[in-house]
């Protein structure tokens, strides 16, 4: 089978796949039901497939759809893992343990976000305490999401947009932007005040999973960012912390990090690896990357989010407006295109080879 063919076109049909592989391959499969249902009235389920010794102390999470409309490529690779028998070929007493569509309502809506607007990447802080606040969201929230959406105002929001990166810097605008915010329900990027369904059972598949892990390696995919079929590194682990310093070591400097400046992602708030950190055993070693693929250009992307956000909140999702916005957000997020699911399973084995690898040495 061609790496092309890993890939689905609907969330329903890459969760046949991958529970059909699963199974093919003798693996432990869990099902978590969400109590949402998909646009078709089908139900929704997080998946896990757990490959390898159940007392394993290492083990290599691989993640998809943590962004919903992003989970066909981590889907993919997932399932490609699967059908392509290279699970096989993992290190003795290394488990490998695969969380398919963890925000499934996201993916199955074609949404970046979980059901109740919430960025699940954000949405990983404490919710007893006061909520980080990002001024730049602030000041720009009525141009990032206004109550309507057509070409005039598209284009005045733009030059609004401009006028800030060019004073600010585009680094600024980003931050902005996608940095996270805990003040506005209706927007993008909002982190909720709320743990949502998908963390808590992300925090109770790996507390219930890895109790006895002392090495952990996960494998977070993603789309949006950076150049066209490229996948980045993405480093969270703050500099001078055994995580960041261990990625360095196993994908041999081939990591970036936020934090340090080098990375397509600037610093964000609540991101998913706080809580991991917390579900795991406080003596397990924790080594987690974000592999980010390009789609197109980050402008465009923005502003397929702006407006999915607008179609969700004030629009009609079933119009031919909508219709077009689905497209949009999509296209984004998954290139339905031979080269660049390609170059997304090329980077995929190789980054999970390596992490293994790691694991095999920890």
């Amino acid at each position: 089978m061609s790496a092309s063919q890993y890939f689905s076109t609907a969330y329903s049909a890459a969760r046949a796949k991958f529970l059909d592989a699963s199974r093919q391959a003798d693996a432990t499969v869990e099902s978590h039901e969400h109590p949402k249902r998909g646009p078709d009235s089908e139900a929704l389920f997080t998946d896990t497939a757990w490959l390898g010794p159940a007392d394993a102390e290492r083990v290599l999470v691989t993640i998809s759809a943590t962004h919903g409309v992003e989970g066909f490529c981590g889907s993919g690779v997932q399932f490609g893992w699967l059908e392509s028998e290279l699970y096989r070929d993992m290190p003795d007493g290394v488990a490998l343990l695969q969380i398919h569509a963890i925000n499934p309502h996201g993916f199955a809506w074609l949404r970046r976000v979980t059901e109740d607007n919430v960025d699940l990447n954000r949405n990983f802080v404490d919710h007893h305490a006061d909520y980080p606040v990002n001024e730049g969201y602030e000041t720009l929230k009525d141009a990032i999401c206004p109550l309507e959406w057509n070409d005039q105002v598209i284009a005045e929001t733009k030059r609004v947009l401009d006028g800030y990166a060019e004073e600010k810097g585009p680094r600024a605008l980003q931050k902005a932007i996608s940095g996270g915010q805990y003040g506005h329900a209706e927007g993008i990027f909002y982190g909720g005040t709320t743990p949502t369904w998908s963390h808590k059972v992300l925090k109770q598949v790996l507390s219930a999973k890895l109790a006895k892990a002392r090495h952990v390696a996960v494998i977070d995919y993603h789309t949006g960012l950076g150049p066209y079929g490229y996948g980045e590194r993405i480093c969270i682990h703050q500099p001078g912390a055994g995580g960041l310093e261990r990625a360095q070591q196993w994908y041999d400097d081939d990591v970036t990090s936020p934090a340090m400046g080098n990375s397509a992602s600037v610093e964000l708030f609540g991101f998913n690896v706080l809580g991991m950190a917390e579900a795991l055993p406080q003596t397990c070693e924790l080594t987690a990357v974000a592999l980010e693929y390009g789609t197109i250009p980050s402008p465009e992307v923005r502003l397929a989010l702006r407006a999915d956000n607008w179609l969700h909140i004030h629009g009609q999702p079933d119009s031919a407006k909508g219709r077009a916005i689905k497209g949009q957000i999509r296209d984004a997020f998954y290139q339905d295109r031979k080269d660049w699911k390609e170059m997304v399973w090329e980077r995929a084995v190789e980054t999970q080879r390596m992490a293994l690898k790691g694991l095999a040495g920890a």
